[in-house]
């Protein structure tokens, strides 16, 4: 009768057993080109309109900036409301997620490294 012996997976193994992390989970919604500016803004002012997102963060387009809303948003990071006025009012906010986020994020901030 052969035997054989399994070798453990290394880092590098794509066979390797994918094991979910929390952590990990939140930091791939996180991950992309002015996120965490967007929940960090947000966190401050508690719930804004789009162009005064706009304003507070510097350098971000409309276009991204829609993007990564509605990113946020379908991760359940951020609510949307909107006012059926003409034009629409629209105003963003932190879900009880993004707020426990922007205070992570806030706590990060103190390491300075």
């Amino acid at each position: 009768m052969e035997t054989t012996q399994k070798k453990a997976p290394g880092p590098g193994d794509r066979d390797a057993v994918d094991i979910p992390c929390a952590a990990d989970t939140l930091l791939r919604k996180l991950w992309g080109q002015w996120k965490t500016h967007v929940i960090y803004v947000l966190g401050d002012q508690r719930a804004c309109r789009f162009g005064m997102l706009r304003r507070q963060i510097t350098g971000i387009s409309p276009k991204v900036l829609t993007t990564r809303l509605r990113e946020l948003e379908a991760d359940g990071l951020v609510w949307r409301e909107q006012e059926n006025t003409i034009p629409p009012k629209v105003t963003y906010g932190l879900t009880e997620t993004g707020l426990a986020v922007h205070a992570v994020l806030k706590d990060l901030e103190r390491i300075k490294v």
